[in-house]
Parts: structure tokens; sequence; C-alpha cells
């Protein structure tokens, strides 16, 4: 297994033997990335979850061998070279298409005209050679085998079940299929009016091997829908003939059966069969693209700029029911909610600001956060026309997965008396304080930044989101006196139920003033403190490294290294002079070598530094308002809010998002769009095609 991982990642067999190790160990990738580099050779986070993943594959490769050799044995067919056979294959399809002759059948024609004693006469006609098969069938004849015909054709059915089962044949149009097959779609009967959203796909042909992701889940989804029917298929001659060609040697009297069983053999079993497979795999494929997709924007998502040490007042905004305010504290304690009705059909806008600029004032208000829904254009209008006492920056939030959270357990939780609108208000407004720490609460999926997200694979859709989710938090790192219990769930080696003993030792026994106390958590052993430490912060703690991301493991060496040049650990962390003069090689232990040592000293120079970007403020053009205001030409201001594989979805703030086709990304080809753009990423683009009938508006970088 070792070695077929080596060969397929092109890591050295020690590493992927470290890596399974530590994960056999529970170890998570993060404590393996950041904390075991002299183990794992600096392997980083993605090429460890490479190694798990094939892993994880070849087991189940290996499951799926033992289930076959002890199939192959009950029916008393295991033989060595069936064995070596079996051990030697390392690919599930090859696999399943050596045991194909050997699975237990359901009746099939082949199996009935077995049953009648008709082997022999296929054999002869796979033979080539006899010169009289009429002559030969009729001494096949009985009750159940009334004419010569008869015969023949279970001959024939046998041989098209050989071929079915040959594994050169099925290799070979396997990859007909991959390279010259085609993905064709029609609309059912009667399917037309009901089907309009798949017009494009009515009748609809395109390379299997040029398709792309969101293309593929869109047909498939119609087919599933009832809308659609959805072929994969190669041209039909050329798949015969390869068929042919493999198994008609002579121009014998053999030759006309043997050409009807490859046909039958093709459109009957091997066909069928094929086209499931691909599809199967295309769909795979399809998932695993949109997944990717999907788990990019999300990592962008998680990692965007906070905008910490402001007091936030949030707006939920709407019409009819009235935009819902919170004020919230530098640490996004709820203050104070109100309801105010700057809109029709109240549209009480004196009252609304006289509320709105006596909140600034009383809650020493910083920032104004808006959520981006309904209304939300119309309430940052509003809000720009208030003159407060000082300068009061609004903000745009996007507020997808808000309501989700709104009126999820983890709100009532924490926001027992107060309504879902108010829970929205103070999403928002924490979104904006702290992306990460809110955005955790919320399921990945509700979120609303990828493609086709329905219509993937859930469980795998689920499990890359909940690890680039990890894999965020553990980058940015944890304050283990002020996080929530979801924040704290994804901390390595921490989850659920950890994290909620945690919040009630800090309710008992008050905040943690060092991380040596994370012992004294109910449930949390010394593996558990082994992968979590590191990734925990105490600030204003009893020692200043529990506020970096240096392992207590790791500090004996750091107090040695402050020894050696006769200061206080207080005063060598931040001292770029003193760290600097630091010979790393003169630390080097049996466990810990240059890289740990490397970003132990990186780590001094800045201790707890927050990887994330510096927070940028954006503003829309205030005089745009609805897709009907943009003419083509026009050059507007555009937040990145989804990226898909055909290209991205821009807010500029009309209430609708445009689309840059990826044509239109750059002067070059573009292939992967999120080579050109992230999301949240603030851009300018230009207006080329407005659609107000169907909310269309098409925009370009260029």
């Amino acid at each position: 297994m070792i070695s077929h991982i080596a060969h397929q990642l092109n890591i050295t067999a020690k590493q992927i033997q470290q890596v399974i190790e530590l994960l056999n160990a529970d170890a998570t990738i993060p404590f393996i990335a950041r904390y075991r580099k002299e183990k794992t050779g600096g392997l980083d986070e993605i090429q460890i979850s490479n190694i798990r993943d094939l892993a994880e594959q070849l087991k189940a490769l290996s499951n799926r061998k033992e289930s076959i050799l002890k199939s192959l044995k009950e029916q008393n067919l295991l033989t060595d070279e069936k064995i070596k056979e079996i051990e030697r294959i390392q690919d599930k399809t090859e696999l399943e298409d050596f045991y194909l002759p050997f699975k237990p059948k359901r009746k099939t024609k082949a199996t009935t005209a077995k049953e009648n004693g008709l082997e022999p006469l296929a054999k002869m006609i796979m033979s080539q050679s006899h010169s009289n098969l009429q002559s030969a069938a009729r001494k096949f004849l009985e009750s159940k085998i009334p004419t010569t015909e008869a015969a023949l054709q279970g001959a024939r059915d046998i041989i098209a079940e050989w071929i079915n089962e040959n594994i050169w044949i099925r290799k070979r149009l396997r990859q007909l299929f991959w390279r010259e097959g085609e993905l064709k779609t029609s609309i059912i009967k009667g399917k037309e009016e009901d089907g309009q959203r798949y017009q494009m796909y009515f009748s609809h042909t395109e390379s299997i091997k040029k398709a792309p992701a969101h293309r593929i889940l869109a047909m498939m989804r119609g087919e599933k829908e009832g809308y659609l029917r959805l072929k994969t298929e190669p041209d039909e001659k050329t798949a015969i003939n390869i068929i042919e060609e493999r198994l008609i040697k002579t121009h014998s009297t053999s030759r006309q059966h043997l050409k009807t069983a490859c046909k039958d053999a093709y459109k009957r079993l091997l066909y069928t069969s094929l086209q499931t497979e691909i599809k199967n795999e295309l769909k795979e494929k399809a998932d695993e693209a949109s997944i990717r997709i999907f788990a990019k924007n999300l990592k962008e998502l998680l990692l965007s700029a906070p905008l910490k040490g402001k007091r936030i007042l949030a707006i939920d905004p709407g019409f009819r029911s009235g935009c819902k305010i919170v004020c919230l504290s530098k640490n996004g304690d709820l203050l104070h909610n109100e309801t105010i009705f700057p809109h029709p059909p109240k549209r009480d806008s004196k009252q609304a600001a006289h509320k709105l600029t006596s909140l600034v004032d009383a809650y020493k208000i910083d920032i104004i956060a808006i959520g981006n829904g309904t209304a939300g254009k119309e309430t940052d209008i509003f809000v720009r026309h208030l003159r407060f006492k000082k300068d009061i920056k609004a903000i745009m939030v996007n507020e997808n997965g808000a309501s989700v959270y709104s009126a999820s357990a983890i709100a009532r939780e924490e926001f027992p008396h107060y309504d879902i609108t108010v829970r929205g208000a103070v999403s928002i407004g924490r979104r904006l304080i702290d992306p990460l720490s809110e955005l955790v609460k919320i399921d990945p999926k509700a979120i609303g930044v990828g493609q086709y997200q329905h219509d993937v694979d859930q469980s795998k859709l689920t499990k890359a989101l909940d690890e680039v989710v990890i894999s965020a938090v553990n980058a940015v790192g944890v304050d283990v006196n002020t996080a929530g219990k979801q924040l704290l769930s994804y901390v390595s080696g921490i989850g659920p139920n950890l994290a909620g003993n945690i919040i009630e030792y800090r309710k008992t026994e008050g905040d943690f003033t060092n991380r040596n106390q994370l012992l004294q958590v109910k449930r949390l052993g010394q593996k558990a403190f082994e992968q979590a430490a590191g990734f925990l912060r105490i600030t204003d703690g009893k020692n200043i490294l529990d506020q970096s991301a240096v392992h207590p493991e790791s500090y004996h060496i750091v107090k040695r290294m402050a020894k050696d040049l006769n200061l206080t650990l207080t005063e060598l962390v931040g001292n770029t002079e003193a760290l600097n003069k630091i010979v790393l090689q003169n630390y080097i232990e049996a466990e810990v070598g240059l890289p740990t040592l490397q970003d132990i000293q990186s780590e001094l120079l800045k201790p707890g530094i927050d990887p994330r970007k510096e927070f940028d403020e954006w503003e829309f053009d205030p005089s745009l308002n609805h897709p009907e205001d943009l003419q083509i030409g026009m050059k507007l201001k555009g937040i990145v809010t989804n990226i898909t594989a055909f290209g991205a979805f821009v807010d500029v703030g009309v209430h609708q998002d445009g689309l840059v086709h990826k044509s239109n990304m750059a002067n070059e080809f573009v292939r992967d769009p999120n080579e050109f753009v992230h999301i949240g990423q603030k851009l300018m683009v230009k207006v080329i095609d407005v659609d107000v009938q169907r909310k269309r508006i098409q925009l370009s970088m260029k």
C-alpha cells in the first residue's frame, strides 16, 4: 500500500509510513502539518489529506479483494493463480472485470443455455474450425431445444456473455467511451413546458471528455427530475468493430454466428453496463470538481478579514416588517435591539433617523453593518444620508445563511429570549467583527458559495467542507476564553463534547490563565491536550508563550533560548534583534529539527499573529439601486460572491449579482476562474449586457 501511494503522489515511502502511523494514532491533519514536520518531511495539509484518502481507497480495495476471495472459495473456484492475480490488481474497475465471470448471477439467457448443455456448441463456434455447424447443432436437440436454430441461438447467447466478461474487450470499449463518446440529452415528450429551465438540453450533444462539471450535473439533474433522457455512447459501429476484430480470425462457417453474437453482446450487455459505469464515473468526477470549487470558496470566505475592536450597529433590512437593529460590543455581545421603519409601506423615516443617530451616540458605535438582502441597498442609502456626530462607515455584509443560523438550535441557545429577527441581525454584525467565529455556526452548505451543491454526493460534500472549516479554524487559532462552543469544537483534538466541557469549566472556574489548566477540563486527557494546545490561545495569561502558536511541548526550548541570551521570556518574545542572533542548530533535539525551530523563531517574532488580511472598506455606487439602472459600458465597483467552473458572480449593489463568464475574465484563456478571482475580492467590472426580464447581468473584467 505504501509503495503504491508513494508512486501515485511522488512522496517517499518513509514520509507516507510516518503519516499513516500518526493518523492511526488519531493525530489530526492540522496537528501533523504544523507540529510534526520532522516526521513528515514538511508535508502540508493537502499532501497529508491525499495520503489519507489514498490509504482509505486502498483499504476499501483490500476489503473488496477479501470479499471476492471468500466468494471464490465458497464456489470452489479459488486457485493459486487467481490469488496471485487478485493480489496484483490495484484498480477497482480492473478487479470487478476480473471477478465478473465468477460472480454469482441471476438467471440469464446464457445460464439457461448452459443448463441445456449448449456450452460445447458455443466452444465449437468460438474455435472457428468446425465445417458443419448445422450438423453439430442437431446433436444437441431435445425437448427444450426443438430446432437447430434454437441450439445455435443458445450457443450465441453463451458467446455474448463471454464477450461481455472479456477483460480486454471491456477495457478497450471503456477507452472508446472516454475518448470518442458523447453525452446526448433529449426532452421527454410532453415535458417541454414544465422543463423550460432545461431548454438548452432539449436536444444537446457534447464530447464526454470535454463536458464541464456544471453541465454534467445540470443534465443529470434534468434526468433525475424526469425531464431529460441522458445517454453516454460512442459510435456503435466502431464499438462492434473492436469486438469483431478481437474475436473473428477466419472466414469459417462460424463467422456470421460470431458477428451476430458480437452485436448482441454490445447492444444487450456491454453498452448498458458500460453506460451505467461511465455515467457513475462522470458523476463522481463532476462531484469532485464541484466540491473542490465549493471548498476553495468556503475557505476564502472563512478567512475573510475581521474587523476587531469596533462597536457595531447591525441592521437586518426589511420593508413591511421593518429593519431590525442590534447594538453589539467590541466582542459581539448583544447590548440593545430596536426596530425601525424607514421604508414603505410605513415609511417613518424621521423616527427611524432619530433612533439610529441616538443609538450610535448612546452605544459609541464605530461601524454600521447592513445585510445585503431585501431592502439592503435602500437601507444603505438611507443610512448614508444621515448626519452623525462622528465619522461613521456603513458596510454591506453578505447575509447568506443568516436566516438558517437565526432559526437554529445554536441561536436559540445563545439568545433564548429573542426572536429570529434579532438573532439574524446579530449574525450580520458579528460577521463583520469576526467572519470565522460566526460562520462556523452555520451549515457550510447554507452559505451559498458553491455550484449544484444539492446534486453532489452529500456525504463527500459534508466531509470536504468540515475539513475546510477545521483547517481555517486551526490556521487562525482560537482564544480559549472567548470562543463559543461551535468554534472550539473545530479545534484539533477537541470536538463538540470537549468544547462543551471547556465552556462549563469557564463558567465554574473562570478564565484559563495557562494552557496546562486545559488538563483539568473534564475528559480532556493528554492526547487531546497534545492535539489542541498549540491552536488554543490565552491572551494576558501567566505565560506569554500561551498566546502564541508555540506548542507547550517546545516551551523548554524557548526557555533555553532566553536563558542563553540572558533574557526573560517576556523580553525575548517580539525582540527581533535577539531572535535573529539565535543559532537554531544549537537547539536541535531527537524529535525537534530545523523546521520546528524555524516555526518557533517566526512565531516568537510575531506571537499569535492573525494570518487573515487587513479589513478593507468598500462602497458601492450609491446612484445605482436596481438592474434597470445599469447601462452597457458602465464601469462599477463589485465584490465576488461566488465562483463556479464557468465564471464568477459579482455583487455590484443592485440586488442582483452579475456574472463574469470566464471568457470575460482576462485577455487570455481561463481554464479555472479560481486562478483569477477569489471570494470577497473587490474589483472593477464593466457591464456588457443587462436582461431585466430574465434577471441576468453580464459583466467583464477585461
